[in-house]
């Protein structure tokens, strides 16, 4: 990788993913591009920054060829509980986007990654241990797009030889980006809220079990991926990973080891908890350890200390 594109660089994965290739492979060789959502001030001075569409395919062809793009991180899309409102919007983002992406990577030889998700899988998919090879027919917008885009970026590099790769990423916990609408965002809030007023209402029920992985995590897998060797990946696109899994009451138990005082109350939201409950509990990632040696670094009690710790700070509370 010597020059990068990412888009969607101004959301959750966004955001952090382009702060760590730009530390790791410069800066200047890391264009972030961005469209709606304003980009953090750390993002837009530390590197070159751009906005437009990914559904507009000549603008993102030119962009990829006045920068000389050799790789593609594609995060571009709307996430599951939005897309659920907004369903032919999701369709438009999600799928013409990403087809706009191949086929500059086409026209242009690069590689791309692309972020597929739990959501990918369905209400028939084995809840626990799921395989990483296995039905998948999800039962949400955003999860059809999901498993659409595996089949279009494998299609691709089957047909065209682009080098495409993807993970199916669990619920994601960050202390950077504001959540983007996903159903696995009560995982971030609570601890927004734990440290702010001590009290969460969570709108999936207690014992909701979803895989989850802490940000540090996410941006080492996706960079670990693009720099795996190619000719050791027998699945490509997309592999299952997770580093913890465990339910809004676990989770609420965990925090209050560190605030006694910390309560949580339930106020459910019928879409987004038929969401959940059409995913996996947890997801088998033999694939990934096996393919390309995938280990997270951070489980439940570690993943809690530093988030409460980071969002004391960033709300004045430290």
């Amino acid at each position: 990788m010597k020059k990068i594109l990412v888009t969607g660089a101004t959301g959750q994965i966004g955001s952090e993913l382009t702060m760590a290739l730009r530390d790791r492979f410069g800066a200047d060789n890391v264009l972030a591009a961005g469209h709606g959502r304003p980009p953090l001030s750390k993002l837009q001075q530390s590197g070159p920054y751009c906005s437009f569409d990914v559904r507009d395919a000549s603008v993102l062809r030119q962009v990829v060829e006045d920068y000389q793009i050799d790789t593609i991180f594609h995060l571009a899309s709307l996430l599951s509980a939005v897309g659920e409102e907004k369903p032919q919007l999701a369709w438009d983002i999600n799928m013409n986007g990403l087809l706009n992406v191949l086929e500059a990577a086409r026209v242009h030889g690069c590689a791309v990654f692309f972020p597929s998700s739990i959501g990918a899988f369905g209400p028939g998919t084995p809840a626990v241990d799921t395989p990483q090879d296995t039905i998948q027919r999800p039962a949400t917008l955003y999860g059809i797009t999901k498993v659409s885009g595996e089949l279009l970026c494998d299609y691709y590099h089957r047909r065209f030889g682009v080098d495409t790769r993807g993970l199916r990423y669990p619920g994601l916990i960050s202390n950077v980006a504001l959540p983007g609408g996903g159903t696995t965002d009560y995982a971030v809030d609570i601890f927004y809220e734990a440290v702010k007023s001590g009290h969460y209402d969570c709108f999936l029920d207690a014992d909701t079990q979803l895989d989850m992985m802490y940000m540090p995590d996410a941006i080492d897998a996706a960079i670990w991926l693009m720099t795996a060797d190619g000719r050791k990946l027998r699945h490509r696109n997309a592999f299952n990973i997770t580093a913890m899994s465990f339910t809004p009451r676990q989770l609420a138990a965990e925090i209050q080891k560190h605030l006694p005082g910390f309560t949580i109350g339930y106020r459910i939201d019928p879409v987004r908890q038929a969401i959940a409950d059409s995913w996996p509990r947890h997801m088998d990632d033999s694939a990934a350890r096996a393919e390309w040696g995938w280990r997270p670094r951070f489980g439940l009690p570690k993943m809690v200390e530093d988030m409460l710790e980071k969002i004391a700070v960033k709300l004045g509370k430290g």
